[in-house]
């Protein structure tokens, strides 16, 4: 259960950015770490022994974000609430 959240966050960022290759490592004593390979170099640790919530968070915060989608509506209701707001 564990490793499970830890690699779906390593699969989203492998998602995010194409030109590396992100994999997990985790020590006999529990803790995870991030490695990162290019196609013409070998895989490198990028990161420190980490907790799963930090492991998790790291690979949130990794590579380049997802753009969050905005509709007119959203819009729209954003600004109907700074209005009421005033």
């Amino acid at each position: 259960m564990r490793t499970t959240k830890a690699s779906a966050a390593v699969t989203r960022l492998n998602s995010r950015d194409p030109e590396h290759h992100y994999s997990l490592g985790m020590t006999a004593s529990g803790f995870f770490y991030l490695l990162r390979a290019s196609d013409d170099q070998p895989a490198e640790k990028i990161s420190g022994d980490l907790t799963m919530e930090e492991f998790v968070e790291l690979c949130n915060r990794t590579g380049p974000q997802k753009q969050v989608r905005v509709s007119k509506l959203d819009v729209a209701f954003e600004k109907q609430l700074v209005n009421r707001a005033k």
